[in-house]
């Protein structure tokens, strides 16, 4: 029998040998992809798609491998995910067109999963002292680039053949799998725990250290050390080659001298990080990457200097071995923090390292995978090759300040825990005497009526009307699809009529699982903090669109990436009505949600009125670029499309730092995830979330179909010229939904909503062309879309003024009696609910912008004519009907409201 420490050193060896292994199957693309770009005559943006397939899903394994792995031990999880990598590592050697490699590359990705199981398995074996240490020999296997970098241009070179790679890897993996399980053990942890008949966590308890923000900073920092690295491990061959025109064997020759000291050094960092702390070692290699990072962004430059006796010329530029060095510098720095920030998490998370370094693996994939696709648009766009050393220079800009922001509140918090201690600290001149947290609301009593006249009031005012524009910025990006789509075809892109309806419909696909996510932030993030994040980032998708449309031959998967992110704007409705709702007593909520949702609302029209405008008038061509040539009918027209990305930029930025200036969270709105999804069982959550999608889902999916819509039945018709008015009016009666139902009961006015709505529907069938042979009529049609709009607007002010009165009732009716304590819990629980099925609800209606869309398209597909759909609407809205009068409207019902 072995001693514990020679099991230690054979689990540790055999560890880190199958994480070489698994990191060089899960890169090889990064020198066989060259090859097969060639084949298939692929550009810069396809390429960066086909390295970063395997590392989309080795990022997104990484959290279920790490939960397996807490639950039966690294040895059989680690074991079984290397045979099942070896199968789609040989097929890849049979494929021969560009989606089979995508596919195939997806399921080699399950080899960067290894890692997640490996560091788990790892830390298991060894005490905290030592952790650290050990964790960074594990981690050192990242070696396993180079490895790819100096064989397999050998295996081409020999057989002649790139597809002698995969299956020599595949060899490999099986060969390394029957090591592995040969030569490792069961973990002593789990050896205990069946020792014990210990049970097993549930899965909602493994989960629980997700909802800590620690968590998500960590995993910012191993984005840039990790994924970053990953990223530049895939690009550098092709950068060497593009760059400084070397052949492919000196590019990936050159490369080793990025990958190869990274891999290895990660267990000097790991030593590092045992002796002057993870946190310490990590701050020292963001430093150390920002001045390299800076450097190699800058691209080469000619200058030219008007002399006395002529032209004299400049040239700025690095050198093949200046960049070389730097690059070698950043690999260094990044496998310092690799193990930095893991042995961070070893010292927070000592017994879920499975799950944590899971979820922080899995977001540092992820920085793997999107960077090389993002590598590859900016150079597609910019037309310098370092703008991946830009963009990379901005993630740890934004990494450093986060850590810098979070350290300081996290230490401000221990202090205010520990009294003696800060007093202590306060005497010796360490740390302020009276430390007061801004924009953090301790004592927050809004149905109180002397604390809302005399306090409360001005602060939920000053927060609604900040709330409002960044609400409305958000749905402005989420349809913006709906107007670009249109010009497309104009301008030179060779996209179908359906795959343009699918352009317009995708955020409505995206929006809703934004939403249900952001449905339950605001208690565990904070409402300031949320919508301070949740604005800033839609800067991806507006700046994003403004450098893809410039180009026709940008790839329609960029595009449907894009569509998909715009979805973003659809969650922040979500966590912005969660959080008005909060700040307001509940006479008040009707108006004061209307209000928000309604201007939020103002969006949509706003950006069918603006965007067109935008495009057309070149108001932003010094930044946005040159223009395009609109082709319709013969005329030709200079368009600036990328406008409609670019446009919103600016007002986004100041609508973040209005918000980060000027909003406040509420310390007594706390809730975790657990006590938030209980909503999911209540019947009145599933019971709301169809009425608002009869009203708020039919307000987005009209607004996105409007245009195309029109546009299809009446072709003689301008739409840019009204599309915005229906969504516009929707938006403008929003808040008299609210306040009609705070004064007659949102229940009545919803029913009347509904009927006018199945009238409107039945209504616009008569005005459509085809109709008895006729060609339609097409002011009659505007005018019954227009009494859709209202009705919808008035209808979404109303069900979100129903939803705060059902959970007060049904809270209150079941203390009836009870004291006064019992009534404030039952107000906060109330409120809580509320909040979560605000949020929800609005998740399920955003399915409208999606499903309306889809309906019109199936509806012409089938029938070859739109009145299909509009039936099957109008059926929908007496549903809509019948549910309001049965539960909430009619006579004894079971919440009236």
């Amino acid at each position: 029998m072995a001693t514990l420490k020679q099991q230690q050193i054979s689990v540790l060896t055999m560890n880190t040998m199958a994480f070489a292994v698994n990191f060089a199957v899960w890169v090889m693309f990064s020198v066989i992809g060259i090859k097969i770009k060639a084949e298939l005559n692929l550009n810069e943006t396809e390429f960066g798609l086909l390295v970063a397939t395997p590392i989309l899903t080795g990022s997104l394994v990484r959290l279920p491998l790490g939960i397996l792995t807490d639950r039966y031990g690294g040895r059989i999880v680690f074991f079984i995910q290397m045979l099942l990598v070896s199968i789609p590592t040989w097929l890849v050697s049979y494929a021969t067109e560009y989606w089979q490699y995508l596919v195939l590359g997806l399921f080699v990705g399950l080899a960067g999963g290894s890692f997640a199981v490996g560091i788990a398995y790892t830390s298991t074996w060894f005490s905290k002292e030592r952790q650290g240490t050990a964790m960074g020999i594990f981690g050192a296997g990242n070696a396993g680039s180079s490895l790819t970098k100096f064989v397999a241009p050998m295996i081409i070179a020999a057989f002649g053949a790139w597809q002698m790679v995969p299956k020599v890897y595949a060899v490999a993996m099986i060969v390394m799998a029957i090591l592995f399980w040969f030569f490792t053990y069961t973990d002593p942890l789990h050896q205990k725990d069946a020792a014990q008949n210990r049970v097993r966590p549930s899965l909602g308890q493994q989960l629980q250290p997700l909802l800590d923000a620690r968590v998500w900073r960590f995993g910012l920092a191993y984005a840039f050390v990790f994924g970053g690295f990953v990223a530049l491990a895939l690009w550098l061959p092709k950068y060497y080659v593009g760059e400084y025109g070397l052949p492919l064997a000196t590019a990936a020759f050159l490369t080793i001298f990025f990958d190869l000291p990274s891999g290895a050094i990660r267990a000097l960092g790991g030593w590092a990080s045992d002796k002057w702390g993870g946190n310490t070692v990590t701050w020292w290699v963001l430093w150390i990457s920002l001045i390299c990072l800076f450097v190699l962004s800058y691209p080469p430059t000619t200058m030219t200097i008007h002399g006395i006796k002529g032209d004299v010329s400049v040239n700025l530029g690095i050198g093949i071995v200046l960049f070389t060095v730097l690059a070698f510098v950043v690999g260094m720095a990044q496998g310092f923090g690799k193990a930095s920030v893991y042995r961070s998490l070893a010292d927070y998370y000592p017994t879920q390292m499975g799950v944590v370094g899971g979820i922080v693996g899995l977001i540092g994939g992820l920085g793997g995978f999107v960077m090389p696709i993002m590598f590859g648009v900016a150079a597609d766009a910019v037309g310098v090759r370092s703008s991946c050393f830009m963009l990379m220079f901005l993630l740890v800009v934004v990494t450093m300040l986060w850590t810098w922001v979070a350290e300081k509140n996290e230490r401000e918090e221990i202090l205010e825990r520990h009294a003696d201690a800060r007093a202590e600290l306060a005497g010796a001149n360490l740390v302020d005497r009276i430390y007061r947290r801004r924009h953090l609301l301790a004592d927050w009593r809004p149905d109180d009526e002397a604390f809302w006249q005399s306090v409360g009031r001005r602060i939920a005012n000053r927060n609604l009307w900040l709330s409002m524009p960044a609400l409305l910025l958000a749905f402005a990006v989420w349809v913006v699809w709906s107007v670009i789509v249109v010009e497309l075809p104009r301008v030179g892109f060779k996209f179908s009529q359906n795959q343009l309806f699918w352009l317009a419909a995708l955020p409505g696909l995206s929006g809703p699982f934004f939403r249900a996510l952001y449905s339950f932030v605001v208690p565990i993030f904070g409402g300031r903090n949320w919508t301070v994040f949740s604005t800033a980032l839609l800067l991806l998708p507006t700046l994003w669109i403004g450098v893809a449309v410039q180009d026709p031959n940008t790839n329609y998967a960029v595009f449907v990436a894009i569509a998909l992110l715009c979805g973003l704007g659809a969650g922040n409705f979500s966590s912005s009505m969660a959080n008005i709702s909060f700040f307001f007593p509940q006479r008040l909520q009707g108006t004061a949600l209307g209000l928000n949702g309604g201007v939020g609302n103002l969006g949509v029209g706003i950006a069918q009125l603006i965007v067109p405008i935008a495009m057309y008038g070149g108001a932003l061509w010094i930044l946005g670029g040159n223009a395009q040539n609109r082709f319709d009918e013969g005329i030709v027209t200079p368009i600036w499309l990328q406008n409609a990305g670019f446009i919103w930029v600016p007002f986004i930025v100041a609508a973040s730092v209005a918000a980060w200036f000027g909003m406040d969270n509420i310390g007594t709105v706390k809730a975790g995830f657990a006590e938030q999804v209980a909503i999911f069982r209540h019947k009145h959550q599933w019971l709301m979330s169809w009425l608002y999608t009869g009203t708020f889902g039919s307000f987005i999916g009209l607004a996105v179909t409007f245009p195309m819509l029109v546009n299809t039945a009446f072709p003689t018709a301008n739409t840019f010229k009204f599309a915005f008015v229906g969504p516009l009016l929707a938006a403008l009666v929003r808040p008299l939904g609210g306040w009609l139902s705070d004064r007659i009961g949102g229940a009545i006015i919803t029913c009347w909503v509904f009927v006018a709505m199945t009238a409107a529907s039945f209504g616009a069938l008569l005005f459509l062309p085809g109709l008895n042979g006729g060609d339609g009529n097409m002011s009659g049609f505007i005018t019954m879309y227009l009494m859709l709009f209202v009705a919808a607007g008035i209808g979404n002010g109303s069900t979100f003024r129903m939803i705060p009165i059902i959970f007060r009732v049904l809270r209150q009716r079941r203390i009836h009696g009870k004291d006064r304590a019992a009534l404030e819990e039952a107000s906060h629980l109330a409120a809580t609910e509320a909040a979560a099925t605000l949020g929800f609800s609005s998740a399920v209606a955003a399915f409208g912008g999606f499903f309306i869309p889809i309906a019109y398209g199936a509806s012409i597909n089938l029938t070859g004519g739109y009145q299909a759909a509009l039936m099957v609407f109008a059926l929908f809205y007496l549903s809509c009907l019948w549910v309001t009068w049965r539960w909430y409207a009619g006579k004894n019902v079971e919440a009236p409201c």
